[in-house]
């Protein structure tokens, strides 16, 4: 039986994963805020910082994922995967049936992170080929899935992360939710690479 050394959890040091728990709930809890406000204020929407209309459908997306994210990284476990898994199918299909490019693209992006979140919750569940669960004999997964995944969400941060470079300026909150999305790419790419 391998046991863990102490201070090491799933995702690598106890600190890694609290700094990840922080990051993901922060941003999930920016966008779940974000949904409370507009309906408050009874909007259908509230705005992204560039002029367009932010879908409620994408801040209660964002909130779920960023929460899911802060559960996995501090109770890692097989009980994410399922829900994730639904989720993703539910959006993989919203995508083929969406009408307009934007929306599509939307929820296909946040399909593959659902995805990706059944993936690293299954994956590390099972534990790599030919071990037992927890052990570190290996990489948890298929190397290829996760690189794959790896390269999304690193080029996904990085993109988005020049967005908000971009919309900077004397309005700070402008780029707030763009700098959400970046901060939950950021957060997936680590939980990925610490697979």
């Amino acid at each position: 039986m391998h046991i863990r050394p102490e201070g090491e959890a799933m995702h690598g040091p106890v600190l890694v994963n609290w700094l990840l728990a922080a990051l993901a709930m922060g941003s999930g809890g920016y966008c779940g805020w974000r949904v409370r406000h507009a309906r408050r204020a009874g909007r259908a929407a509230a705005t992204c910082g560039d002029g367009r209309s932010a879908r409620p459908e994408s801040d209660v997306l964002e909130a779920a994922m960023g929460l899911g994210m802060a559960g996995m990284a501090l109770l890692p476990g097989v009980a994410w995967g399922w829900p994730y898994a639904l989720l993703a199918a539910v959006l993989l299909v919203g995508a083929l049936a969406g009408r307009g490019a934007g929306l599509r693209a939307h929820r296909l992006h946040h399909g593959i992170g659902a995805l990706a979140m059944a993936y690293m919750a299954l994956a590390m569940a099972g534990g790599p080929p030919g071990g037992h669960a927890g052990h570190h004999a290996g990489p948890a997964g298929l190397p290829v899935v996760t690189g794959l995944l790896l390269v999304y969400f690193g080029g996904y941060a990085l993109w988005e992360g020049s967005r908000v470079i971009a919309a900077g300026g004397p309005a700070v909150a402008a780029p707030l939710p763009r700098a959400c999305r970046a901060a939950m790419g950021i957060g997936m790419f680590a939980m990925l690479l610490t697979m």
